[in-house]
């Protein structure tokens, strides 16, 4: 009996009493009284704290006061969560030795408090049940060949699921033996490029991700930057100053950074363009399936699958640890590409592949891209409210879609802003960061911030923070 007892108190967490009275609100009361818990060693590494609900019913407080001091807690690093284990007190956090009189503050963790940086969708989000099923499905119906030398196109059965998702959810015309299988966006470029598939110059929008061009430059590929508006790329300027690019890097769906799609006449003129010059169109579907108020905008590859390269992956979707991407090829490409490859895979694990297979054809895939893009359009509109009750001179754009939103601000403040957040533990990017440095389109001072990276507990402190330095008006 008393064993049962405490495995129930270890599952619900421990009793606590803490004294809220003071100054101050009921948050700080709360964060202040866990603090002195801790430090004097009332609460000892490891403890395991009351699901908020729980805690916020004993001391009669509201569940979102004692969810982010929680959530503050945790980001200074005097509490650990993790998904399945709870809120706990963290381990390296103790009483202080005998003798000596205790640091005035948190001791904080390594790394910022707060990450907002763009690119990584919610870590704690991964659909590990969903996924564990699809992994043991897969290896139970795997032909023995599936465990040795892996094909360098990919397995057959991901190629074939990727054909019709791609085709349903995308807009992609191809079949599986267009398809091949990679280990993301920039292993696609070193194949292309860096094997030599495909030679430059090369055409890319005036914003973009810097290893990208750091890839293409370490590949001998002199890239010409595109002015980009509120329609896009102005893909025009491949006709003009651009006019010996023999390829253009493009991201159609949602541009990156700035967001927004490349509008539906600049899409035609740039598969013409590349009919007439004999070029090709590397589509990066950066954040394709993250849309939220507007209606699905298809891959540009559906114009002419002989003129473009297709590039995707689950690094956005699902986790970029998978390490699987794929690229939809000109028919005459894929021979290339494979060789390039080698004769045996050496990127994409053969097992995720065949689950990735499954997870897309169990509809598994599909289910939770619907419940990450509701989670996310949340994430956003609690960003946009934020602002916009304490920082209303400060504009969200690119937001109708993808995982991150640009804040525009005052002419002159981006370097200023940017080091105020690095002094106050919150980790995001400057605009002036994804700028190509031959760019000449006129500057415009932003912050890239990514509203998905946080988890849901600790994303209302990070809102905090950030808000915390910008500009009030």
């Amino acid at each position: 009996m008393a064993d049962s007892w405490v495995n129930s108190a270890e599952r619900i967490g421990a009793d606590l009493h803490l004294d809220l009275s003071g100054a101050g609100s009921r948050r700080a009361a709360l964060m202040g009284a866990l603090r002195d818990a801790v430090r004097s060693g009332r609460l000892a590494p490891g403890t395991r704290l009351p699901p908020y609900r729980s805690l916020a019913a004993d001391l009669g407080v509201a569940r979102n006061t004692v969810a982010d001091a929680y959530a503050e807690l945790v980001a200074e690093g005097w509490l650990t969560a993790r998904q399945g284990s709870g809120t706990r007190v963290a381990e390296r956090v103790g009483p202080p030795a005998p003798g000596r009189v205790p640091k005035k503050g948190p001791v904080r963790a390594h790394g910022p408090r707060h990450d907002l940086r763009q690119g990584t969708p919610d870590a704690s989000s991964f659909p590990r049940a969903d996924w564990a099923a699809a992994y043991r499905r897969a290896l139970q119906a795997a032909p023995n060949e599936a465990f040795g030398p892996g094909d360098p196109q990919g397995r057959f059965e991901l190629r074939e699921a990727l054909t019709e998702y791609l085709a349903r959810a995308r807009g992609v015309r191809t079949e599986p033996d267009r398809i091949v299988i990679c280990s993301g966006f920039a292993h696609a470029l070193r194949l292309l490029f860096g094997g030599r598939v495909l030679r430059g110059p090369l055409a890319v929008e005036s914003y973009g991700l810097g290893f990208h061009r750091e890839i293409l430059t370490a590949a001998g590929v002199r890239t010409l930057p595109l002015t980009l508006d509120e329609h896009g790329a102005r893909v025009g300027e491949l006709t003009a100053g651009t006019g010996r690019a023999r390829a253009a890097l493009l991201t159609p769906a949602h541009q990156f950074p700035t967001g927004g799609p490349l509008h539906a006449e600049r899409r035609t003129a740039a598969v013409d363009w590349a009919r007439a010059r004999g070029g090709l169109i590397v589509e990066d579907d950066y954040d394709g399936e993250f849309r939220y108020d507007r209606r699905p905008v298809g891959a540009v590859q559906g114009l002419d699958p002989e003129r473009v390269v297709y590039v995707g992956s689950v690094s956005k979707s699902l986790s970029p640890a998978l390490r699987l991407g794929w690229m939809v090829l000109p028919r005459e490409l894929v021979g290339d590409v494979v060789a390039v490859k080698g004769e045996r895979e050496a990127w994409a694990s053969v097992p995720d592949q065949l689950a990735l297979a499954d997870f897309l054809v169990s509809g598994a895939y599909d289910r939770h891209v619907r419940r990450m893009r509701q989670r996310y359009r949340g994430r956003r509109d609690r960003l946009v409210e934020a602002l916009a009750q304490r920082a209303p001179g400060v504009a969200a754009t690119g937001i109708a879609a993808g995982l991150h939103a640009v804040l525009r601000l005052p002419p002159g403040t981006e370097r200023s802003v940017v080091k105020a957040a690095t002094w106050g533990g919150v980790a995001l990017d400057g605009l002036a960061e994804f700028r190509h440095p031959q760019a000449t389109m006129p500057h415009t001072d932003g912050l890239v911030v990514g509203y998905s990276t946080p988890s849901d507990h600790a994303y209302g402190a990070a809102l905090d923070a950030l808000c915390g330095v910008l500009p009030p008006d």
